[in-house]
């Protein structure tokens, strides 16, 4: 299981430079599970606070039961100090199942989850004693080529049973430049042949392609100078896909009558939802046949339908 978030991927950029600018996520498209109007976390539209919600399918709101991340900084602190209360993750649930887990991330504040599920990580009471360290493997690199080649080489000799990773290229030209620009659209375009490399590496081993699916979302999207307004679109709609194994090729609204495609709303928590980014925890408990991430609020019945 390999889930993938490219940061401040734009919907729109898949749109606009088409199967010629983006040919990798437009085969992820055509021969997946998709949807290219999911929806951010509602109250806020950055990055670690996302990311939170996709490891633990919570919410932002603590005082709603969220995760209570709402900085955008590694502060030297974990999530469960944001929280209140230790917040489980799908790296928990991996991990004290006798799992292995990887996280490799394009920007070094992820190390405040390493923090979070390493240094603070719970006591497994669940069969065997697999240790505190619910991640395995912790790679922080911003030289995205250099994260995804270290990545392949782990899927070759090795691959996790759980597998995050976390490519920075859109974001980072987005901040230095402008989002949906030039120089953005090019990120993007060099974001998709790395992700062609880690597809090339699936599609060349029987092994990795008969057992791995991707799960590819996005953090937020972003439209000129930044991406933290969450009222704006640009900013909450974010894509959704689901490729490989045992996959359909489909619109995931289709597939999920369950979940309301939204148009261009943004709905809060109560109510039937549209598929979120914080989807992805329990979508990844359920595809690898564990519970879900305890704690959790989004798709906590594992409803979300990805196969035939």
């Amino acid at each position: 299981m390999l889930a993938i978030s490219v940061d401040a991927l734009n919907p729109d950029a898949i749109t606009r430079l088409g199967p010629a600018g983006t040919p990798t996520l437009h085969r992820l498209i055509r021969e997946g599970a998709t949807t290219l109007n999911a929806r951010s976390e509602q109250e806020l539209t950055i990055t670690l606070p996302n990311h939170t919600g996709m490891f633990t399918g919570r919410r932002v709101s603590a005082k709603h039961g969220g995760h209570g991340v709402t900085f955008n900084v590694d502060n030297g602190t974990t999530v469960h100090r944001a929280a209140g209360a230790y917040v489980a993750s799908v790296f928990d649930v991996v991990h004290d199942r006798g799992g292995s887990t990887a996280l490799y991330s394009g920007k070094k504040k992820f190390a405040f989850f390493a923090r979070s599920w390493n240094t603070a990580g719970a006591p497994d009471r669940i069969g065997r004693d697999d240790g505190r360290r619910k991640i395995d493997t912790v790679v922080l690199d911003t030289d995205n080529a250099r994260l995804v080649r270290a990545l392949d080489r782990r899927l070759v000799s090795a691959p996790p049973q759980f597998t995050f990773l976390h490519l920075s290229l859109p974001d980072v030209a987005g901040h230095a430049h402008g989002f949906m620009g030039k120089d953005y659209l090019a990120a993007v375009r060099q974001t998709d042949r790395l992700l062609g490399q880690v597809i090339a590496t699936i599609d060349e081993r029987p092994t990795l392609r008969r057992h791995t699916v991707v799960v590819l979302t996005a953090d937020h999207g972003g439209l000129g100078a930044s991406h933290d307004d969450p009222t704006k679109i640009a900013d909450y709609r974010i894509p959704l896909v689901v490729w490989g194994s045992g996959v359909a090729a489909n619109d995931l609204y289709r597939l999920n009558p369950g979940f309301v495609d939204p148009g261009r709303s943004r709905p809060g928590y109560a109510g039937p939802q549209p598929i979120r980014n914080g989807d992805v925890a329990n979508l990844a408990t359920g595809l690898l046949g564990l519970p879900a991430v305890p704690g959790s609020q989004l798709d906590r019945g594992q409803s979300l339908v990805v196969g035939r």
